[in-house]
């Protein structure tokens, strides 16, 4: 199964977009699906605050597992992982518009009234399974153009 769908099918099971995406690569990193189930957890939903794309925070935590900075005083490594990142989230905007939360859904979640409309419109639905896809599908040739 792809990565992409594996995560579709996560968030289809009620786990949230940065869930999905993250534990869509645990394989890779020998890591529990159950660790990355729960640390995924408080990214969703824009860190519950309609911020950053779930999805994109997911694809976030895999790149800091496969180029992250863990060397004291290496600036170099770590410049490098912050130029991934960078280079992850300009080609998540350009394909999307943005990488906030509120914006890919139209509406704010945070605001009962606005969460509500996104309920209506179902568009968790409807908008986060194509963020998610497009998430792991930019993050695949990220890392293959940086390995």
């Amino acid at each position: 199964m792809k990565k992409s769908d594996k995560a579709v099918q996560l968030f289809t099971m009620g786990y949230n977009c940065s869930q999905a995406v993250l534990t869509a690569f645990a394989e890779d990193f020998g890591l529990d699906e159950k660790l990355t189930l729960m640390l995924g957890t408080q990214f969703g939903g824009g860190a519950r605050n309609a911020e950053i794309c779930g999805a994109v925070s997911g694809a976030l935590m895999v790149l800091g597992l496969k180029f992250g900075h863990y060397e004291a005083g290496n600036s170099v490594q770590k410049s490098r992982a912050y130029a991934i990142a960078v280079d992850y989230t300009n080609r998540f905007k350009e394909l999307n518009r943005s990488i906030v939360c509120r914006d890919l859904l139209g509406y704010d979640l945070t605001k009962p009234e606005e969460k509500a409309v996104i309920a209506e419109k179902n568009l968790f639905g409807d908008i986060c399974p194509k963020m998610i896809k497009s998430a792991v599908e930019i993050l695949e040739t990220v890392i293959a153009d940086y390995e």
